[in-house]
């Protein structure tokens, strides 16, 4: 069984750096962020790890995991936000007390997936991988970046649509801010191994691959008893981002995946459109993506909106979702079944 928190305006946001704060030089655009949100109807309740930043991390690990412990058991706080990723989320793992996790919204992306899966996999709370908070700090949001909100206020029981954007951002542009911050110039297309179109239907489970490949073998990574105990006998699609790594580090680490048995019963895999995926003496992502379908008998969707080269579509780890990717474009609808 899945528990899925629920948004409503008026809320509070934590905000609190569980991997990387904010440095001095760049509090702007914290504060601009908290206004945005304020003005939307939000209160923000912010920790002391946002703003602070050094040796790749906000914090240490213990006191980024005790600012985590204390937003999630304060009553005055509701969902939970962080300002962006990081590096070493991972140091806060043996910190963060997951037994007494509530039914909170965390939404975010980047390293910041490698909280959102191991809270889903060993409480069975779902989590919402998208937006960081930094990113909402524009005059307004793209339309596939504003379904966070209508993502996280699904009731359950209730299903909520999104499509695939229309573009994306390429590279960013400091020097020509857009009034939804990202510069949507690319034309965005989903593709797939499979010719035609693909309708899929399963379980989502995934995250930054960069990060979520350091649970496998840990007791925060056990995608089977994770399966046995809250949606026992229905199959999972996967989606995964690639922020740096070049094709043959992907390629050990779904490897990996599939010997620690995360792909066992998939529906198929999603990998959201990177600017990493370097090949290797001519090995690209594509043969990846071709070997994977043929050695798991799959379906693999790719450069759908999701990850580093925004904007993108809110997925929520455990939630029930119906695919259909044709001509180029993608539509998700997501269930929050039990």
């Amino acid at each position: 069984m899945i528990q899925y928190p629920f948004l409503e305006k008026g809320m509070t946001i934590g905000v609190t750096a569980p991997s990387s704060g904010v440095p001095n030089e760049l509090h702007g655009l914290l504060h601009s962020a908290f206004k945005r949100m304020e003005e939307k109807g939000y209160s923000i309740k912010s920790g002391d790890t946002p703003w602070t930043q050094d040796q790749a991390k906000s914090a240490p690990a213990k006191k980024r995991a005790e600012e985590f412990n204390a937003m999630m058991l304060d009553n005055d706080v509701d969902l939970i936000i962080p300002p962006w990723g990081g590096e070493l989320l991972a140091e806060t793992l043996g910190y963060i007390d997951f037994n007494r996790i509530q039914n909170k919204w965390i939404l975010g992306y980047s390293d910041i997936s490698l909280l959102l899966l191991a809270v889903t996999l060993n409480t069975g709370i779902a989590t919402a991988h998208g937006t960081n908070l930094v990113d909402l700090r524009g005059d307004c949001s793209d339309e596939t970046t504003a379904m966070w909100e209508s993502v996280l206020s699904t009731e359950k029981g209730e299903s909520v649509l999104q499509h695939s954007s229309e573009k994306y951002q390429k590279e960013w542009d400091f020097e020509n801010p857009t009034p939804h911050i990202f510069n949507l110039t690319e034309d965005t297309y989903w593709k797939s191994t499979t010719k035609g179109s693909v309708k899929i239907q399963g379980r989502l489970l995934g995250g930054c691959v960069d990060t979520i490949r350091h649970l496998i073998g840990t007791p925060y990574g056990d995608v089977k008893q994770f399966k046995e105990q809250h949606i026992p006998g229905e199959s999972v699609i996967w989606f995964f981002e690639n922020c740096d790594l070049p094709t043959t580090d992907l390629r050990r680490t779904l490897i990996q995946m599939k010997l620690a048995g995360w792909f066992d019963d998939c529906e198929c895999i999603m990998f959201g459109r990177s600017a990493a995926n370097t090949p290797v003496t001519n090995y690209t992502v594509e043969d990846i993506y071709q070997e994977l379908a043929d050695e798991l008998r799959i379906p693999i969707i790719y450069d759908i909106d999701c990850g580093h080269l925004p904007p993108q579509i809110t997925f929520v780890n455990g939630a029930y979702a119906e695919i259909d990717v044709r001509d180029g474009k993608g539509q998700v609808v997501q269930t929050f079944k039990s």
